[in-house]
């Protein structure tokens, strides 16, 4: 169904139930499935959000400033990418960190080229660091470079099986969308990634499906063409 993926996950799911640290559980899981899509041909990249270690918004509650509080939650987003890239490379799949301001030799240097690469050659490409620059999130950054690799489609893989009318862990009522465009979302303010992001994939034509990662098979059936999660587009 599709060639090419972003695939975005938030740090908390890393930190397994507490959202907290790495859990090398679910570490191995998310490999596991990122690396049979990337066996079965489908070029994957993927964003790691850095809730898990740092949030930079946490840090003016700490009496960090916001410029600070940003830097500290793009390197917790690296080493999050650090963390998954070992699973991967041992489910016997090439995984390559890159990084949006130089970190060698930690990771690359991100080149929108030179990831593209890895994705041609089966690897999977981890970008992490944000978009190098505070005051923008992890949704953003992700919404950027699915736009600069040329991705069929913006995957965010949450907690959460879909985009629901309201919070569904609070209200019991809520309804979940199948589908739903990017302006019915801005407008019934459906928080799912922040504002910029909305924007940057409506103006690029960039769909996101909004899906559960912990269901179990949930990333491959999606990839197969199985209704999975939410579809929201243009």
């Amino acid at each position: 169904m599709y060639k090419r993926v972003l695939l975005k996950l938030s740090g908390e799911i890393l930190g397994g139930p507490e959202g907290k640290g790495l859990e090398s559980e679910y570490l191995k899981k998310y490999a596991h499935e990122i690396a049979q899509a990337a066996s079965a041909g489908l070029q994957v990249a993927v964003v790691n959000g850095g809730g898990n270690i740092f949030r930079g918004l946490q840090g003016l509650d700490k009496g960090f400033d916001r410029v600070g509080g940003d830097r500290m939650g793009m390197l917790a987003t690296v080493i999050n990418s650090l963390a998954l890239s070992q699973f991967i490379k041992a489910e016997g799949v090439d995984a390559e960190v890159f990084t949006a301001v130089p970190m060698e030799p930690f990771a690359r240097y991100y080149n929108r080229d030179n990831a593209v690469e890895v994705l041609e050659r089966g690897g999977v490409a981890l970008i992490a660091g944000g978009t190098g620059n505070p005051f923008f999130s992890t949704d953003s950054g992700a919404a950027l470079r699915a736009l600069e690799i040329g991705a069929d489609v913006m995957l965010k893989g949450t907690k959460v099986d879909g985009v629901y009318t309201a919070d569904p862990k609070k209200d019991p009522d809520a309804v979940k969308y199948d589908e739903i465009t990017f302006d019915e979302a801005m407008a019934r303010q459906l928080r799912v990634l922040d504002l910029t992001a909305y924007a940057l994939c409506n103006d690029g034509n960039m769909p996101i499906i909004v899906f559960d990662i912990n269901s179990e098979g949930a990333l491959k059936r999606l990839l197969e063409g199985g209704k999975v999660g939410t579809l929201v587009h243009r």
